[in-house]
């Protein structure tokens, strides 16, 4: 696709690389770019029904390009490329994000699951991509962080709309205060990260392989439930869980999911209907 992200479209998985390998993946503005039309164009890829998010080379993302900092020590105002373009209010998603954020929450809203494989290291803007995908996948030895603080800085991102999903308010606020480094195990104990493993990305790739086996539109109806139960309250969940269910019984896909477990056979499902993803507010990328 371009000089910062590829994608491998196999059998109904999409495999996402990082390939800045030679800056550890770090977020410039081509990254940031290219991370937004990436989840925007597979939105609207009917074929994919399963994501995977990893980084080649030593690590996963490493953070903000060191250039946005020197521009920072100069005074200067590193303006659309994360950090201080979170101070922009214009410009944002129907979903309220800023450029940055929607480089992170893009994975988020994309209708089927999405998996980062993270191994090496996920620093500060590094660490809040790697929350935006459903699931994370990590190395014992990953080294993570919310490192914003070591800059003086507040991890914006979406990091704390995303953080306070997956751990106790008080062990947020620590990582966020401290900007300690902690380790994919630890990452694991306190919720940050879902499975341990010494190759996440192969994990993750026959895990996407997995789900990508399953009825597709069971698959996105439960990400959209699971999406809503981040952020609705228990009346507007329930009401919705009964919604998919009575959309899905007796659909074809749900049909033919029967049919292939009474008969002992593979299921045979028809391609989920592609979404149209709203327009960027950011522009081409």
């Amino acid at each position: 696709m371009n000089d910062r992200v590829t994608v491998d479209l196999k059998d109904g998985v999409a495999d996402v690389r990082l390939v800045r390998a030679d800056k550890m993946n770090a977020l410039d503005n081509a990254m940031f770019e290219a991370l937004i039309e990436t989840g925007e164009r597979l939105k609207g890829e009917a074929a994919v029904r399963a994501v995977v998010l990893s980084g080649e080379g030593r690590a996963f993302c490493a953070g903000l390009d060191m250039g946005n900092f020197q521009q920072m020590a100069s005074g200067q105002r590193a303006g659309g490329q994360g950090t201080t373009g979170a101070l922009v209010t214009r410009n944002r998603t129907p979903g309220g994000s800023n450029r940055a954020q929607h480089a992170v929450m893009v994975w988020r809203e994309l209708p089927v699951p999405v998996i980062a494989a993270v191994h090496g290291v996920a620093f500060g803007g590094g660490f809040q991509l790697a929350l935006g995908p459903d699931m994370r996948f990590v190395t014992p030895d990953a080294k993570l962080a919310v490192l914003e603080i070591k800059w003086g800085l507040v991890p914006d991102m979406a990091g704390i709309v995303l953080m306070r999903q997956l751990v106790r308010d008080d062990v947020a606020r620590e990582l966020t205060f401290s900007g300690r480094i902690f380790s994919g195990e630890e990452a694991l104990a306190m919720g940050l990260a879902t499975r341990v493993c010494e190759d996440p990305r192969a994990e993750a790739l026959a895990f996407a392989k997995e789900i990508a086996s399953k009825n597709p539109h069971g698959i996105r109806a439960g990400k959209r439930l699971l999406n809503l139960a981040a952020e609705a309250d228990q009346r507007e969940i329930l009401l919705e869980e009964s919604r998919e269910q009575t959309a899905l019984i007796g659909s074809p896909n749900q049909v033919e999911a029967v049919r292939a477990n009474l008969e002992k056979r593979a299921p045979n499902f028809a391609e989920a209907e592609a979404e149209t993803p709203a327009p960027n507010p950011f522009g081409a990328a």
